[in-house]
């Protein structure tokens, strides 16, 4: 697939096939695509937890607002390690950079996602020491992100975007 067609095809998927599961090369696959994303410093502060039991997912899925969570074939949190951040950024890099470094890497795994016709949703909203403690990270990684993963069960339509002379400004 062409790269222009891939980041038009993605979308938000958050009905998943219950019969068919992601499998584990696939998951590889999207974590070397997210490892090859950018980072401040090539720290590289990402880490990845790759939920793909049913009891991990439904574990997961109480510390959500969306219950939808645990019919995912798997979900990859995304989280960033403060101290590495920090070691060389400081405040900033601990408060910002290991966000924008996890932002790209969770895009990459967007991306690979649809390439390999897999459907994916990005999942922010949650409570970082719930989600923490469900995925048993230690006190210096921050959850970031979740990415919910599977084959969609569920056709849709391109979302409205904003045009581009609404959201551009050229100096």
């Amino acid at each position: 697939m062409e790269f222009a067609e891939v980041v038009a095809r993605r979308r938000s998927v958050r009905h998943f096939s219950a019969t068919k599961k992601v499998s584990r090369a696939d998951i590889t696959a999207l974590l070397e695509a997210a490892v090859e994303s950018p980072s401040a410093g090539n720290i590289q502060p990402w880490r990845f937890s790759v939920v793909m039991s049913e009891q991990a997912r439904e574990r997961l899925s109480v510390a959500l607002p969306v219950p939808w969570v645990s019919k995912a074939s798997a979900v990859i949190a995304v989280s960033y390690d403060l101290r590495a951040c920090a070691a060389r950024y400081g405040d900033r890099g601990e408060s910002l950079y290991g966000i924008q470094d996890t932002a790209a890497a969770v895009q990459s795994i967007l991306l690979a996602a649809v390439d390999r016709g897999l459907g994916g949703c990005w999942i922010g909203a949650f409570d970082e020491e719930s989600v923490a403690s469900a995925l048993g990270l230690a006190g210096s990684l921050r959850p970031v992100a979740l990415v919910a993963l599977g084959y969609s069960a569920e056709s849709s339509s391109k979302p409205a975007r904003r045009p581009l002379d609404e959201v551009t400004a050229w100096l």
